[in-house]
């Protein structure tokens, strides 16, 4: 039934209540030394894209704690570590400099949003900055901060995110090797499926840097 969407601001707005003046202010436009702290202790990362029609691209982002170096209180560096070279996001970015992060860390039911704008950078200085044992990236995300706020554990509590009673064993789904196997060549022979759950296994041992 059309009474049933919404489908402007002012019908958004009327169904929900206003947030309090501790939400609106909470929204800082730089790092203070709390979200600089949460930074430092982050292993993983959302990184939001969006290309110039409006497409929509979300992905990971994972290190040790403190992979992403902070400049200045205005800007970020995201390390863009080896993958799997579709490149959506380093595109994206070109693209449209709009990016926003969600920044997890376990046992932490809080979370930390930076919203801003991004470029890419393969300065020897900045790549040196994010270098893993003397690797460094093959370029870095430079963002820009326009918007940076804490975001409460509602989301986390619910999901029971970090709850070891939550963890779902691996085994009730196949492996990433036989899932896109059956994606993009259904029929396989076993022997080819085990080759290649063997070079994806070894691509995670000995190309994560």
């Amino acid at each position: 039934m059309e009474e049933s969407w919404i489908d402007s601001i002012e019908a958004l707005r009327s169904h929900y209540a206003m947030p309090s003046e501790m939400v609106k202010k909470k929204q800082l436009d730089k790092l203070d030394s709390y979200a600089s702290q949460f930074i430092v202790l982050c292993p993983f990362a959302l990184l939001a894209t969006t290309d110039s029609n409006g497409g929509v691209d979300c992905s990971p982002r994972g290190d040790s704690p403190g992979f992403m170096q902070i400049l200045n209180e205005r800007q970020l560096l995201l390390p863009d570590r080896p993958g799997n070279n579709r490149l959506d996001s380093l595109e994206n970015v070109i693209r449209c400099s709009a990016v926003g992060l969600l920044l997890l860390i376990p046992g932490f039911a809080e979370c930390l949003r930076i919203n801003g704008h991004a470029r890419i950078s393969v300065v020897p200085a900045l790549l040196e900055r994010c270098a893993h044992e003397g690797k460094p990236p093959r370029s870095v995300i430079v963002i820009d901060v326009a918007e940076v706020y804490f975001h409460c554990s509602k989301a986390i509590t619910r999901s029971a995110l970090w709850s070891a009673e939550s963890q779902v064993p691996r085994e009730v789904m196949p492996s990433l090797g036989r899932i896109l196997m059956a994606q993009t060549a259904p029929g396989t022979a076993e022997s080819e499926i085990q080759q290649i759950e063997s070079q994806i296994a070894e691509r995670v041992r000995t190309q994560l840097y």
